[in-house]
């Protein structure tokens, strides 16, 4: 195995997993909202799908896109459409009346699962995973590799960004100051559509 790419591999996936994006934004938005352990089937869904598609992707299922381009391009932009569609639900959302359920409540294990398919940050983390650092040991032990280390890591930041929202729980008590936070949230996640229509 090579230590020092190994090292970077590491440097890279940890700088991606808890920086700013569309996964950590939502959590963070559903943490406040909903509190950390109505989230957790979002977080083990956003965990479990990214890792199970850059192992998918990893052993081959990336072929499919290069062989029709084309599919590329509908997943980006049926992503873009979904995030869209997702930040005007959180810019919506408001805290949940007491005693009573949500009928919009977070997203579930499969929504979050199937999400990474459509999440243009997703794809750039995929990408880079698989060709940047493949030889930091020999197939299939690579993506062994790769695959685990993106599920803890996984957990580790989105169940951070989840704790953070629900700390901010006791300081943003009334329901104007969640819409108007939530607010935030969705536009930062219009935002990280920018490389999408940078890259059309």
């Amino acid at each position: 195995m090579s230590q020092s790419l190994f090292f970077a591999f590491i440097v890279f996936a940890i700088v991606m997993f808890f920086t700013p994006g569309p996964n950590n934004i939502m959590v963070l938005s559903s943490g406040l909202t909903y509190g950390f352990r109505r989230t957790l089937p979002h977080i083990a869904g956003i965990t479990v799908g990214f890792a199970f598609m850059v192992g998918a992707v990893g052993l081959g299922f990336g072929t499919i896109f290069i062989a029709y381009p084309v599919l590329q391009t509908i997943l980006k932009y049926a992503g873009a459409a979904y995030l869209v569609y997702l930040a005007v639900v959180i810019a919506m959302s408001g805290p949940p009346t007491p005693g009573e359920e949500d009928g919009g409540g977070p997203m579930t294990f499969w929504g979050a699962a199937v999400f990474q398919w459509v999440n243009v940050k997703g794809w750039v983390m995929v990408i880079g995973t698989i060709t940047a650092y493949a030889a930091i040991a020999r197939f299939p032990l690579n993506i062994a590799i790769q695959t685990l280390l993106c599920l803890v890591l996984g957990v580790l930041s989105t169940a951070t960004w989840t704790l953070f929202g629900s700390a901010l729980r006791p300081v943003l008590k009334s329901e104007r100051a969640v819409r108007a936070f939530n607010v935030a949230m969705a536009l930062l996640l219009l935002a990280s559509l920018y490389p999408v229509f940078m890259d059309a």
